[in-house]
């Protein structure tokens, strides 16, 4: 066990270090994205960018899988965070049609992640003509996962960001508390809980 352990993450290592070209599989990304969201901040865009390499030959390779194209979306959505704004504003546009092509594949896979991620998106992006945000959108998105998948950090987390920014304090609120209680999804540990911190750091703001 421990052997196959060493090797899988000594594969996951090669394949975004770009020594070996074949696409990821989805856990392949799962494994990376975790290690992503504790790595140093000074690490994270490089990684983010050879990860969203490795994403787009996922879904090129699976088009017709819903839980390829959330992770190409989701994956792109992170690099934005870290990158200036005309990079930035590329890498949102490509994440949302990778999200809305898996929602057009399964509407409900992969727990509504992607909801939830374009929700975040249409949440953060500015609005026309640079970008794409809308703020009834972003609700709209955030309702559609709660419908399909009502527990998770992921979703408690970035509608409360969300209700925060729009001055829905006591909801804000109420969000921020379910998120920072919330727990972690299975693999998803390092993700979930970088946003049950900020649902708590969220909470002292509010209180």
């Amino acid at each position: 066990m421990r052997k196959y352990i060493a090797w899988s993450f000594a594969v996951v290592s090669l394949l975004f270090s770009g020594i070996v070209f074949a696409a990821a599989t989805v856990d392949e990304v799962r494994i990376e994205w975790e290690a992503i969201a504790v790595a140093p901040a000074g690490e994270k865009e490089e990684r983010l960018e050879k990860l969203a390499v490795a994403t787009e030959a996922l879904a090129e390779a699976n088009a017709n899988s819903a839980e390829a194209h959330t992770w190409q979306g989701i994956v792109l959505a992170g690099l934005a965070r870290e990158q200036g704004k005309l990079a930035a504003l590329r890498s949102v546009k490509k994440a949302r049609t990778a999200l809305e092509r898996a929602i057009e594949i399964d509407p409900q896979g992969n727990n509504a992640s992607a909801y939830v991620t374009l929700g975040a998106l249409y949440a953060r992006v500015p609005g026309r003509p640079l970008g794409f945000g809308n703020a009834k959108t972003a609700e709209e998105m955030f309702q559609k996962a709660l419908s399909i998948r009502s527990t998770g950090p992921d979703v408690y987390a970035y509608y409360a960001e969300f209700l925060e920014d729009k001055k829905r304090y006591d909801e804000a609120k109420q969000y921020a508390e379910k998120a920072a209680a919330a727990t972690p999804r299975e693999g998803r540990t390092n993700s979930d809980n970088v946003l049950k911190q900020n649902a708590q750091q969220l909470l002292s703001s509010l209180n």
